[in-house]
Formats: C-alpha cells, sequence, structure tokens
C-alpha cells in the first residue's frame, strides 16, 4: 500500500499545528512554510480535516487553525481516512459478507489480504496524533538542543508545563 502525497502532507500539516497552536491560532501560511506544503494544497488538506471535525479556524488579525480536540484523541487512522479514504491494501470480496466473490468458498489467498487489512488498520487505529506531536517535539529537541514548549505531555520528555 502506498498513501498519497494527501495523507502524507495532511498528517505532517496535523503534527505541525499540534505542536504550534498551543496558545494561538497558526496560519497556513506557517505551515506551509514549515513543511514546504505549497498554499493551495494546505488549504484543500485543510478543507477536509475540518468538515471531518479535526481543525477549526477562525478569522481576523489573530485568526488562523487549531486542533478542534484534544491531539491524544485523534487517531491516525481516522485522519488517514479523511485524507486517503479506504486503508485496505487489497480488497477482496471474498472478506466480506455479501458474498461478492464466486471462488471465495475455496480461496485461501483472501486470508492473507484479510491479515494484511486487519495490521493496517490496527496500527493506524491504535496511533494517535499526539503520540506523533510527542516524537516530533524528541527530534528538534534532539536536532536543535533545545526543549520546546507546546502543551502535550510526552512519556520520558521533558516540557514546559513540566520544567
Amino acid at each position: 500500500m502506498k498513501f498519497s502525497t494527501r495523507a502524507r502532507y495532511g498528517l505532517r500539516a496535523l503534527i505541525d499545528l499540534g505542536m504550534y497552536s498551543e496558545t494561538e491560532s497558526v496560519s497556513l501560511q506557517s505551515i506551509a512554510d514549515r513543511q514546504g506544503i505549497s498554499m493551495g494544497y494546505l488549504e484543500q488538506l485543510m478543507a477536509l480535516l475540518k468538515k471531518a471535525g479535526y481543525v477549526k479556524s477562525s478569522r481576523g488579525a489573530c485568526g488562523g487553525y487549531r486542533l478542534a480536540m484534544p491531539a491524544g484523541e485523534i487517531s491516525v487512522g481516522d485522519v488517514l481516512r479523511v485524507l486517503e479514504g479506504s486503508l485496505e491494501a487489497v480488497e477482496c470480496a471474498g472478506n466480506e459478507d455479501s458474498g461478492g466473490c464466486t471462488g471465495a468458498d475455496l480461496c485461501v489467498a483472501k486470508y492473507v489480504w484479510k491479515r494484511i487489512n486487519d495490521s493496517i488498520t490496527q496500527a493506524v487505529d491504535t496511533m494517535t496524533l499526539g503520540e506523533l506531536i510527542c516524537e516530533s517535539i524528541k527530534v528538534q529537541e534532539k536536532n536543535q538542543g533545545q526543549q520546546r514548549g507546546n502543551g502535550v505531555i510526552c512519556p520520558n520528555s521533558r516540557t514546559k508545563n513540566e520544567e
């Protein structure tokens, strides 16, 4: 399975938003600049994420975007489904209750496809945006040698809230 730029850029944009929107809304331009994503494409991604209820926007001088809920409550799987649609690596009619496959009774390959699809679902549904933000903070701290306060409490990582 290969994810499109929509999923990759959308997830990067949400991680960035989660890191920088603790105290104030974040402009799309600042996300675009930090992440190297075109403004037009980022606007499209944010429209999808806003419609799904993961981000909210505000207008005005201090306007911009924020997460609509705590990052720890946002499943990576849910975000990817908004951006990509189905996450199945292989669509197999033999695994559906509708009986859409005439050879399903004799096919054992359907078990391979089901297991792969179940593994992908389990992996992305148990991972949260909050975890990815924590990992990003760790990478930045390691590369920049500094602590970054962002309101997210990460296990085994100090934040401004813990100092």
